[in-house]
């Protein structure tokens, strides 16, 4: 019954004609007529070097053996594979293959999965299919490795495959097995017959296996299935909790994470660096740069950790907090292409392009390989600082010098860099020029561009566009709508909005979120719901007057709607972000970095409005917003007024 999507598939054992797995390598050193000593004296000294871990003098012993039809036993064979493995020498441990496997012998099964796995470490996984498929007896060890090695090479159909076969000829899988095989699950209906299996022989409560499922349903976005098998099990392990509040995190769920690490630290679990990975995660998705500060006390102790360093890098980076994020960069001993990646794209978006183009010349020095994601983010440094030159230099190189043909994301940055910087026919003939079909990413780029330089005709064809590709999406029809109005077609504004209510799609409102004493305040466009609110609009009517006085108005261009200009000002006037700020004044301490996440991109109202706020109040305010962050001190943005 389990998996009857490949049930179906057909296997035929090997004949003994089939084709013998050997390799022809010159063995090295000494020929058999130097070799005097007896065979005792050669077994004693090639057993004394197995176990030594002395790889060349071993090898030279195994010669030796050969020439004189000698044998070890398999336990002395596992430690010099052992030995390969641990040295990685892949040409010897081809050697010590072909040797126990010449001259008809037959080792142990128990020898052959060593040789197995010897392969699938190497990353031999044709050879490892030969022995496999040679092998006179196969036990679940044999299986097993198999479908891991399957497994990890993505190869999820060869490994479902070899379960059936598994299951055909009677051999029963252990716990290792459906750990392994769990992760080839890519559809709901397979996993759910695997979890039928797993139930039915009684190894639901095996703590690797409990782990894989909860892992595997949060990797399908099930995090209620998820949660269901995690809540099964009465006595937890630090594995489970590890994948609940993992699976949560990943799929941005973070209030359920960090509840979750809570619950698991009243349990008495103390956290290792894949929970705190996972909290970091966690923080990041949220902007808790309170909690992400305090998980960093813990991970000092894994201080040479570079998952969890990269991990605490993006926390930062996406916090906004660039002076600790370049701190703990600078602090690290090692550093791969992620850690990188992650600084470049950090100092970007947070508005330090010269600052990013700066460290990409770094990395290159340091003779560590860009990869797609790094020049995403070279690119997204200029085009959000109208390094138009530059941009080219290094769209155009990145396929001569580093390897990588340009991606959609690259395309996608270099219409935006041509676009802000108001080369919008470069922009379309670039659009015309791609080896990919346009989808709607890309219009949005180009539509953004004509939305700052007003060039309706232009957007309206991209918002079009866009609408084809995407009728659902909610933000072009309101920025459509807005550049009919702008242009006073307002037959063409009620068009837009009676097909919205048609087609059921309404604008997504709003959304400012602060962190005040380890707590999430969350702020809807002309919110009521807060306790404070009568309070806190109170305090932004006042603030607005005393802006007001330093030559602030209210810019209504921002406003959407057919409104009467009073309305106009009152309708810009309790944008969620606006609310944020107040309340943070309000509540945190003089000197102490205001930082607000919000779900839509900021508008250039509340920009001018959080500049004078940060000059007036003598604050430091930082947004994050869906596509940058803008730190605003003393009446300027990092962005410099180009976003």
């Amino acid at each position: 019954m389990i998996l009857k999507a490949v049930s179906k598939l057909k296997w035929t054992k090997p004949s003994s004609q089939a084709r013998q797995f050997s390799l022809t390598i010159t063995p090295p050193v000494a020929s058999c007529n130097t070799i005097t000593r007896n065979s005792s004296s050669l077994l004693d000294d090639f057993t004394r070097f197995c176990y030594q871990r002395d790889l060349p003098r071993a090898m030279k012993a195994m010669h030796a053996m050969q020439c004189h039809g000698v044998r070890a036993d398999s336990v002395t064979y596992a430690e010099l594979i052992k030995c390969c493995l641990a040295r990685h020498a892949v040409e010897e441990a081809k050697l010590v293959h072909n040797h126990v496997l010449s001259g008809g012998f037959e080792p142990e099964t128990f020898l052959v999965n060593i040789l197995l796995n010897m392969h699938v470490k190497f990353s031999l996984l044709e050879e490892a299919q030969v022995l496999f498929d040679q092998m006179p007896e196969r036990n679940v060890v044999s299986w097993t490795t198999m479908i891991s090695a399957y497994c990890d090479a993505k190869m999820n159909d060869k490994a479902l495959e070899l379960l059936i076969f598994m299951l055909r000829e009677g051999v029963r899988p252990n716990m290792f097995t459906y750990s392994a095989v769990l992760r080839a699950c890519d559809s709901l209906i397979i996993l759910r017959q695997l979890h039928c299996g797993i139930i039915k022989v009684g190894f639901e409560s095996d703590v690797f296996v409990r782990s894989a499922l909860i892992d595997i349903y949060a990797k399908l976005g099930e995090l209620r299935n998820a949660e269901c098998v995690f809540n099964e099990m009465p006595t937890r392990d630090l594995v489970v909790w590890n994948s609940i509040i993992g699976g949560f995190a990943q799929n941005s769920d973070v209030d359920e994470a960090l509840n979750l690490y809570k619950r698991m630290k009243r349990a008495g679990f103390a956290a290792d660096q894949s929970t705190l990975t996972s909290v970091l995660r966690a923080c990041t998705g949220l902007a808790l740069l309170e909690l992400g500060t305090q998980v960093h006390v813990h991970v000092l102790k894994y201080d040479h950790d570079l998952i969890l360093n990269n991990a605490l890098l993006d926390m930062y980076c996406k916090c906004g907090s660039l002076e600790d994020a370049m701190s703990v960069f600078s602090r690290m001993i090692q550093k791969d292409v992620i850690s990188w990646s992650t600084m470049i794209s950090g100092l970007a978006q947070n508005g330090y392009s010269q600052e990013a183009l700066k460290l990409f010349e770094s990395m290159k020095v340091s003779r560590i390989k860009p990869n797609y994601i790094t020049i995403v983010g070279v690119l997204f440094a200029c085009s959000h600082a109208g390094f138009v030159e530059d941009g080219w230099n290094h769209f155009k190189s990145m396929k001569k010098f580093y390897g990588i043909d340009p991606g959609r994301e690259h395309y996608s940055c270099m219409i935006d860099l041509l676009g802000r910087a108001g080369k919008l026919h470069e922009a379309v003939k670039l659009i015309h020029e791609m080896p990919y079909e346009p989808d709607a990413v890309t219009w949005r780029a180009l539509l953004g561009a004509c939305k700052v330089h007003r060039n309706t005709d232009l957007a309206i064809c991209a918002a079009k566009k866009i609408l084809n590709l995407d009728p659902q999406d909610p933000g072009t029809y309101i920025l459509l709508s807005n550049i009919y109005a702008n242009s006073q077609k307002w037959d063409e504004v009620a068009e837009v909005r009676k097909t919205m209510r048609a087609r059921g799609i309404t604008k997504e409102p709003g959304c400012s979120w602060i962190e005040v004493n380890k707590q999430i305040h969350a702020f809807n466009v002309a919110d009521s719901s807060h306790p404070q609110i009568d309070k806190i609009n109170k305090h932004l009517k006042h603030l607005i007057q005393k802006l007001v006085g330093v030559g602030y108005a209210p810019d209504t261009n921002y406003v959407l709607q057919d409104l009467e200009g009073e309305q106009k000002e009152d309708s810009i006037q309790y944008h969620s972000e606006k609310l944020a700020i107040v309340f943070g004044l309000m509540s945190l301490t003089q000197g102490k970095t205001i930082r607000i996440r919000k779900n839509l991109r900021i508008c250039g109202d509340c920009h001018t409005f959080a500049k004078l706020t940060a000059k007036m109040e003598n604050q430091t305010i930082v947004i994050r917003d869906p596509i940058r962050y803008h730190h605003f001190q003393d009446g300027n943005c990092s962005c410099g007024d180009y976003w």
